[in-house]
């Protein structure tokens, strides 16, 4: 089979003005960048708010794995699975950040046969919205750092700044940095961080934001510093919210592309889900939910992560209702949560399988739990054999869910159809959607809630720093908001060790910041990085240009 880069490479698209068209949007409500891909514009946007909404679906998937899982290649299968049956869907998918591109994981265009193109285009810099949001965080922290420098009008502690510069790439050497060494001129040393551009909170803003003048109003909420007598600074304070909406008065335009069956795709905003909120854009998924019938987005890494976010954080302050869940899995998946090691997957054991599923099961009962219908797609490999493929449809079938096998990857939108077709079915069931805590919880309690319903643990420690953190945010007035919890993707629980369902653990919150401009509070649980590294071997390398100046190594 031809590698993902060659197969789209022989893609044969559409002028991104057709792709419009067909969704019922005007040339002049469109800005394109070049043939293939363009921004929605405003005027659209505004044109179709008082349209009737589609059923909208939710694609997850169980605890990520070395073999994958292909829960993005899922989510664009189904969509042209959906128009293969003659409906009419629309789907809705995050921005790649160019740290797992060039790092270790990949992109998120999907994979095979279900593939949004152009692929380099969107793998790379697509329409400059990671270069917009990382401009407008490090204009704010220039912005604080002249503050200082300057006088330091508003007696900003230096020692006491929160917010932190960003770089859309995997860089572990700015992790922990010092800064303005060489002298007065080049202004007051002090210790500082870079994250990458997904975990910041502009990102998180410019994805749950309405509008621009939304935009503006949380950039300027965003919580950059105290003063010397403990007194919050705002990023209004420093006066660099007006500056920084403008940089971003491009980016907040949701990005309009297809896939390699001509499916409308809406890509836009791209937060990590194990360290930030893990779901595109509310204009995107909103807009999207105007122009069809049905849309299909999805939350990244496994339920625990994206999905619990999408539910408890994007679909409250959006008041999106999801008609469907898809639940991702494979079968390599579950024997290798039965102990089976990446080298022996290919081979059928129904012990390890049995063992495994238990993390499947987890996944079905915490998706249940917030009164939507589940679909379970079994992304096919070659290997999975039908007694395998018969264990898990049963199993699905006592754990209350709807099964299906998907074979998008090969086969495209032909693959999908058991699929899209059980997804219809489940989208007509009653769903009674609810978010799984109440905001007038205490803070605490919200955590516990998420830490023993969906990761099982049996409680939450935390340490003095946490608490600490905690109780200054509440004394702001943050006791309100929800959590978004950053945690290993690898386990249900905060230590990547723990495959399958572990049991008798309790989740350490080790650290606690406010994101004020996003509205959450973010609890880092065990040793995640918000700043990744590159691995020994980082995809990189791979990465080049041949004798004809074509891309190639590009997954």
């Amino acid at each position: 089979m031809l590698s993902d880069i060659e197969i789209a490479q022989q893609a044969e698209m559409k002028p991104i003005a057709e792709i419009a068209k067909a969704i019922g949007i005007e040339n002049s409500e469109i800005e394109p960048y070049g043939h293939y891909k363009a921004k929605i514009s405003d005027e659209l946007v505004n044109r179709v708010k008082d349209n009737k909404d589609g059923k909208l679906i939710l694609v997850t998937a169980v605890n990520p794995t070395p073999a994958g899982e292909g829960k993005t290649t899922v989510s664009i299968g189904l969509g042209e699975s959906l128009a293969k049956i003659g409906k009419k869907a629309v789907i809705a998918l995050r921005e790649p950040s160019l740290g797992p591109v060039f790092g270790i994981k990949g992109g998120a265009a999907g994979g095979g046969y279900s593939q949004v193109v152009p692929m380099e285009d969107i793998n790379l810099h697509f329409t400059g919205d990671m270069h917009a949001i990382t401009s407008a965080n490090n204009l704010m922290c220039a912005i604080l750092d002249n503050h200082i420098q300057q006088g330091n009008e508003l007696q900003i502690d230096q020692r006491r700044i929160l917010v932190k510069r960003c770089l859309d790439m995997n860089d572990r050497a700015l992790r922990n940095i010092v800064c303005s060494l060489g002298g007065k001129l080049n202004g007051i040393p002090r210790e500082d961080h870079f994250i990458i551009t997904v975990a910041s909170e502009v990102m998180a803003i410019l994805c749950l934001s309405e509008d621009l003048f939304d935009l503006k109003r949380r950039l300027g909420n965003i919580l950059v510093a105290y003063t010397y007598d403990n007194k919050p600074v705002y990023c209004k304070d420093i006066k660099a919210d007006g500056a920084m909406t403008v940089l971003l008065k491009d980016a907040i335009k949701p990005n309009l592309v297809q896939t390699l069956e001509n499916t409308p795709a809406i890509m836009h905003g791209g937060p990590f889900a194990n360290i930030a909120h893990g779901c595109n854009s509310v204009r995107a998924t909103k807009t999207a939910l105007k122009l069809a019938d049905y849309c299909v987005t999805e939350a990244g890494f496994g339920s625990d992560l994206g999905a619990e976010k999408f539910l408890d954080i994007k679909c409250r302050f959006a008041n999106l209702k999801p008609s469907c869940i898809v639940l991702v899995s494979t079968v390599r998946s579950m024997k290798y949560n039965g102990g089976v090691p990446k080298t022996e997957l290919i081979e059928e054991n129904m012990e390890a399988l049995e063992k495994g599923s238990v993390n499947l099961g987890a996944h079905i009962e915490n998706l249940k739990k917030y009164g939507v219908p589940v679909v379970v797609a079994i992304n096919h490999f070659y290997a999975d054999t039908d007694k395998e493929i018969e264990f898990i449809k049963n199993y699905c079938e006592e754990k209350g869910a709807d099964f299906a096998v998907t074979k998008c990857f090969a086969q495209g939108g032909d693959g999908g159809i058991e699929l899209a077709e059980k997804v219809v079915a489940a989208c007509e069931k009653e769903s009674n959607f609810h978010c799984l805590y109440d905001l007038e919880m205490s803070v605490y309690d919200k955590i516990e809630t998420i830490a023993r319903e969906i990761y099982g643990a049996d409680g939450v420690d935390y340490t003095k720093e946490a608490k600490k953190s905690i109780e200054e945010f509440i004394a702001l007035g943050a006791d309100k908001m929800p959590v978004c919890m950053a945690k290993t993707q690898y386990s249900l629980s905060d230590n990547p060790a723990l495959l399958g369902k572990p049991s008798d653990f309790r989740i350490t919150v080790s650290s606690v910041n406010l994101s004020n401009g996003a509205g959450f509070l973010v609890c880092q649980t065990g040793s995640i990085m918000t700043m990744p590294g590159l691995s020994k071997a980082p995809a990189a390398y791979r990465i080049d240009v041949d004798e004809n100046g074509n891309t190639v190594g590009l997954f």
